[in-house]
């Protein structure tokens, strides 16, 4: 959904309406003056500046900020005990209290423990009896998981710690078998104040290092920037981080060059994992990395690798828990928007995709189908019951699916209106699920339905309110998915605005919404102007006068910038104005600027300010155990858009709200990238942008490029132009052409994502992950792998006809093969090549030593399950190829059978041998063997010679066998088989 803050120049008044707005988190608004009407609703919106924040100047940035490796004094470590696997220590202040950006805690415990051969721990808290660490948050458990410890065999471990007193405490990680630094805090000062936390470590010259959660930003990180990490609802900009999805992120892998690499070049990984939720900046420069964080603990995991791939897998084997396997029509191709307004309109979308033979399995509806946007309810006006019930089923038959919206804020009805009565509140209340004020009053804010308050996961009957609430929904309608939005979580104004505003419970989001006036989308992607030059212009105009409108003289000639500077109060914490300011990125660094202020008060005492990051991740934990409620056999579909480390047990991601933009398109690989470390597979974005208007070159390069992420979906914003992939008569050939694909190789992914599920291994994948000892790869992300086997290298800019690419290993015995030809590709080394790419054709290609199941394209996935397989041999230059097939029944958590095929060719043979009781009866129809030598005169199966069912080109050294239905007929995988030629 769009929730871009700086849209709210302009505010849509129903009313006029004089309110005045406490900005102090705990002062309630009120206000004496009504304008009514005939219905008990006031016409009322919260102004715009309710959810102006402070203004403030992030201290990354502010001249007068000081410097805590200046002014504090850092750690002495004594009282070393020595244990079987590491040791502990108290560290205690070396010199005088610097009290910088809150109160320095005396004495620390320190703890360094291997906890597996290739892992080891960091951990130092706050001394239990120390009184200044009163209000210290220590990262529980049962809220994120912490990695398993297993002692067994660390002996011989690669990681091994030093450290020393002079001049002050510090540690250094280092890796034995190279004697390379991994990390280190030599040098630096320790600071651990209750407000705020400080250690810094050097990295090598020209790092690479990945991770630190999701951005708009390429996969490499380079040695320019701050990554603040802290949950905000705020469209995607670019280079600034958004959502809390990557606290997952904290993962870091890093590449180090060999000793002598002017002569060789040995990528060796590691990772480094931070377990704090509290607001934090990672600060990213040419000398080394510094972390911030405003609360918590250090609670540090180093991960010894030494590859990307071993990184990974033990990140998710130990810290977030291994991807949920996803149903298999969840990998189908999705639609939705914003203005879906009815359920007639809702099917004729369907309707257009069948007419125009364009595969659809699942449709969504945001939030137009609620009653006036409250959660688990449906306006039976516009989205008639007995309607919806004819729809619903006609779509369940015709085997698609329906996801709908849920966001996280519950709308909280005027007392004093009996006919306002919500039973989700007045459940939820009765119940104690919701977060309240300091003085134990409910906290009051708002967000689409009007004033609203929000779920307290910490409380012992939220998740269970929020299971019950999720089953009796579905009773009313019958979905299939849930997706979860808002979830950072999010607030149209600061503080608790409506505890004492409840009877003027607001008609209108205090903002005005694409499509109204003041907020017509005029804007469309970059080239516009050269492609549409006469409605590219008359869009200028009509967006040249719609700002100038907008634009009052007075904000137009003011450019005081007022700072505010949080002083620190000795023995307390302020959590609404911390003294340390992160770069949030919304108005004035403010963390409650749409947002839950930080002082909002959970069940067991806990703030805000201390589990903020935490809310997404905590409801698609509740929201998996609702579906499991609803489907007790069926694996859960959730996406959700704000995440945490171990969001991905649960539920995949998309990238939140983007832009019709190129750069978006671009943008999105890194992103899915990105999310393949953080152990959360199932990534896509909204297809051709969400904001602002797409065009049909656009859509027509960006329907190609999702239809090989895992999560393929289709979404734009209210007020902007069609995008449905059937609105252009080109996009609709190319998402064809590259669904076509796409199909024949679901496969091929539901097997990577049951890997994924099963080792912690990645679906999508940076060259550099598979050609890890190539430095040219280091910074590659407008390629990617599905996969070891599929590289795709899309067009990602305006006008282009022609894309350069790698094609990694060439020079080193790897080979590739064009997907469409099936002719082998005569690549240089380490060098870009320029491929045609006309607009309609995404490049794909295949890699020398794979063997890939296909099945033949469909509608739907359901009907793609029922047809014949066939199977693509790639051989390498070696002339062998291997591969895999995972098969069950598509929806069940734990399936009763399954079915595991290898497959592998070597000395012109191709086997395959299955494992398992799941019976597939659908027949292979035919081989391809590409990179055949020599010539082929003569092709047996099971010794049985095939006469005329195969063909062999000479030119792109291609054998093709038909007709082998006949021959296996009981299933393709039935029976072991052996394929010969020569």
């Amino acid at each position: 959904m769009w929730r871009t803050p700086f849209f709210f120049v302009t505010v849509f008044l129903l009313a006029v309406l004089s309110l005045v707005i406490a900005q102090s988190r705990g002062d309630y608004p009120t206000s004496s003056a009504v304008v009514t009407q005939k219905s008990w609703r006031p016409l009322f919106t919260v102004p715009a500046t309710a959810d102006h924040g402070r203004n403030m100047l992030a201290n990354i940035d502010d001249p007068m900020a000081v410097d805590p490796q200046v002014s504090c004094p850092g750690y002495k470590a004594g009282n070393v005990q020595r244990n079987a696997n590491g040791f502990t220590a108290t560290l205690t202040l070396a010199g005088k209290a610097c009290n910088v950006y809150g109160t320095d805690i005396q004495s620390l415990n320190l703890s360094i423990e291997h906890q597996a051969k290739d892992r080891l721990h960091v951990e130092i808290i706050p001394t239990v009896l120390d009184a200044s660490n009163i209000s210290q948050f220590i990262l529980s458990p049962h809220l994120v998981d912490a990695p398993e410890v297993d002692h067994s065999g660390w002996h011989g471990s690669d990681l091994v710690i030093d450290w020393g007193n002079e001049p002050s405490f510090y540690f250094t990680v280092s890796r034995a078998s190279t004697q390379d630094t991994l990390f280190s805090t030599k040098g630096s000062k320790l600071v651990f104040e209750n407000q705020f936390l400080e250690f810094k470590s050097p990295l090598p010259e020209n790092y690479n290092l990945y991770g630190l959660g999701e951005a708009i930003h390429g996969l490499r990180l380079g040695n320019n920037l701050t990554r603040t990490i802290y949950a905000a609802d705020v469209g995607d900009p670019i280079d600034r981080y958004y959502e809390v999805d990557g606290s997952n992120g904290k993962l870091t892998p890093f590449s180090g060059n060999s000793p002598d690499r002017l002569k060789s070049y040995t990528s060796i990984s590691h990772g480094v994992y931070l377990r704090n939720a509290h607001g934090q900046e990672v600060l990213l420069r040419p000398e080394g990395i510094t972390w911030r964080t405003i609360g918590g603990s250090i609670d540090l995991y180093f991960y010894a690798g030494p590859s990307q791939v071993e990184v990974t897998k033990s990140f998710q084997l130990t810290a977030t828990g291994l991807p949920a396997m996803q149903q298999y029509w969840t990998f189908g191709f999705h639609q939705c928007r914003w203005g879906y307004r009815n359920w007639s309109e809702v099917e004729n979308v369907v309707l257009n995709y069948e007419k125009f033979g364009i595969p659809l399995e699942a449709i969504w509806i945001d939030i137009d189908y609620m009653e006036l946007y409250r959660d688990f309810t449906v306006d039976h006006v516009a989205f008639p019951a007995d309607v919806g019930r004819s729809f619903l089923q006609r779509l369940h038959d015709g085997g698609r699916y329906l996801v709908p919206i849920i966001d996280s804020a519950i709308y909280s009805p005027n007392p004093e209106n009996a006919s306002d009565a919500y039973d989700v509140y007045t459940r939820g209340e009765a119940q104690g699920v919701f977060m309240t004020n300091p003085d134990g009053s409910l906290y009051v804010g708002a967000v689409w339905p009007g004033y609203t308050v929000f779920p307290d996961w910490l409380s012992k009957n939220a998740a269970q309110w929020w299971v019950d609430s999720i089953t009796a929904w579905h009773k009313e309608i019958p979905f299939d998915g849930i997706w979860i939005d808002m979830n950072e979580v999010s607030s149209f104004c600061i503080g608790s605005c409506g505890s004492k505003n409840l009877t003027l419970n607001p008609v209108h989001p205090p903002f005005v919404l694409p499509g109204e006036p003041g907020n017509i989308p005029y804007d469309y992607p970059e080239g516009f102007s050269v492609t549409n030059a006469t409605e590219a212009a008359s869009a200028s105009a009509a967006s040249s006068s719609q700002a100038a409108a907008a634009t009052s003289p007075a904000a137009a000639s003011s450019t005081t910038v007022s700072y505010y500077r949080p002083e620190v109060t000795l023995g307390a914490r302020d959590t609404n104005y911390p003294p340390y300011v992160i770069n949030n990125v919304q108005d004035g660094h403010d963390l409650a600027s749409h947002a839950v202020s930080p002082n909002a008060t959970h069940a067991d005492g806990t703030q805000e300010y201390d589990v903020h990051n935490l809310f997404g991740h905590l409801i698609l934990n509740a929201t998996y155990h609702g579906l499991t409620s609803v489907f007790p056999e069926k694996r859960p579909f959730i996406i959700g858009r704000s995440t945490f480390v171990g969001s991905g047990k649960w539920a995949g991601h998309w990238g939140g709200d983007n832009f019709s933009k190129w750069a978006y398109m671009f943008f999105s690989i890194p992103q899915a990238l990105s999310f393949s470390l953080f152990g959360i597979p199932m990534f896509g974005v909204d297809t051709c942008g969400f904001s602002g208007n797409a065009d049909e070159e656009l859509c027509n390069r960006w329907m190609q490029l999702s239809a090989f992420f895992t999560f393929y979906r289709n979404h734009n914003v209210i007020g902007t132009i069609p995008q449905e992939a059937y609105v252009w008569a080109s996009v609709a050939k190319a998402a064809k052409d590259a669904m076509y694909i796409r199909f024949q190789l679901l496969p091929y992914i539901y097997t990577l994502m049951y890997q994924a599920h099963t080792t912690g291994s990645t679906v999508m994948r940076a060259l550099a992950w598979e050609f890890p000892d190539d430095p040219s790869l280091a910074s590659a992300d407008r390629q990617f792998l599905l996969g070891a086997s599929i590289m795709v290298t899309p067009v990602l800019s305006q006008g282009a006809t022609t894309v350069d690419g790698v094609f990694p290993g060439a020079g080193d015995g790897t080979v590739w093969y064009d997907w469409y030809t099936g002719a082998l590709v005569e690549a240089t080394a380490g060098q870009n090549m320029t491929i045609d790419a006309p607009l309609g054709h995404i490049p794909i290609y295949i890699r020398g030593g794979s063997v890939l199941p296909l099945q033949e394209p469909a509608m739907t996935t359901t009907q793609a399950r029922k047809n014949p397989w066939g199977i693509l041999a790639a051989l390498g230059s070696d002339g062998k190829a291997i591969g895999s097939l995972y098969v069950d029944d598509g929806e069940s958590v734990v399936p009763d059978t399954m079915l595991w095929v290898e497959a592998s060719a070597s000395n012109s043979t191709l086997s395959a041998s299955a494992q398992g009781q799941f019976r597939d009866t659908n027949v292979l129809a035919n081989i391809t063997i590409l990179g055949v030598l020599p010539e082929v005169t003569k092709v047996s199966l099971n010794g049985v010679d095939l006469p005329n069912d195969w063909a062999y080109d000479g030119s792109s050294k291609a054998l093709e066998i038909k007709g082998l239905d006949k021959a296996m007929a009981g299933g393709a995988w039935s029976q072991d088989w052996v394929l010969t030629w020569g």
